[in-house]
């Protein structure tokens, strides 16, 4: 697979092959489902909508939307177009048919749910495809929200995470967790947590920039916990969100 990212008259080429595609499928399952089958249908305590698949893709119930981007129904769309047998009762949902985490953790053991755990254990390789995919469009559109002045900083610090493949797994696996950041939609008080505010954060010339990077992204994180509504407690999570960050690391 090859993805080629333009910053106006430089253009930087990643090469992702089939073999490292599948590796980053697996570390993305491990980090989010712990690499279980269950956990493949999740719904996350204080959170209000249900997660699903390696990358626990967002698939809001009817009525219920939040500031965090929908995913599970691109992710179907996606599986779709690569040939991918899609259980009926998927095509024919808008929206996830589970209401609330006690109505999601009542109908765990129903038919539905065992069979969108099959499908979702089946396509891992395809899902891992969809989230390597989704970083080209991504940064594209990261670089569109940056001024030309910055555009310098973000070439340098995309390029030497580049050089690591700890570095393409970092931004690749932070994008599926935390966004992108290009959404104005994606903030509190004003402020993002995506890989765009952790790209920016990192310093200039940095000579360790796997390290720079997970010490920005704890600072991005930290931020959003403090700026956060109270009644969603998001300290909670900061523990876990830092350990998946170290793991970068390793």
């Amino acid at each position: 697979m090859g993805l080629v990212f333009s910053f106006g008259l430089i253009a930087v080429l990643l090469s992702v092959s089939p073999q490292d595609v599948q590796k980053i499928g697996e570390k993305v399952w491990q980090n989010e489902c712990a690499g279980s089958k269950e956990k493949l249908t999740h719904w996350n305590k204080g959170e209000n909508f249900a997660s699903f698949g390696i990358g626990h893709f967002i698939w809001y119930s009817k009525d219920k939307r939040e500031k965090f981007q929908e995913s599970f129904p691109e992710l179907i769309s996606y599986l779709e177009s690569k040939g991918a047998s899609i259980p009926a009762w998927i095509k024919n949902s808008k929206s996830c048919p589970w209401n609330s985490r006690e109505e999601f953790y009542a109908k765990f053991q129903s038919q539905e749910m065992q069979t969108l755990r099959q499908f979702l254990y089946d396509t891992k390789y395809l899902q891992a495809n969809f989230i390597t995919d989704r970083f080209e469009s991504a940064f594209k559109k990261i670089l569109e929200k940056c001024r030309f002045p910055e555009l310098e900083k973000m070439r340098k610090n995309f390029s030497r995470l580049l050089k690591d493949p700890k570095g393409i797994f970092a931004m690749i696996d932070y994008l599926n967790f935390k966004g992108s950041g290009a959404s104005a939609l994606e903030t509190y008080k004003g402020e993002g947590w995506g890989l765009l505010q952790v790209l920016q954060a990192m310093p200039v010339n940095s000579e360790k920039p796997v390290e720079d990077f997970v010490r920005s992204a704890k600072e991005v994180l930290a931020r959003r916990v403090k700026n956060s509504p109270p009644e969603r407690n998001e300290a909670q999570w900061l523990e876990g969100w830092n350990n998946r960050l170290d793991s970068y690391l390793n």
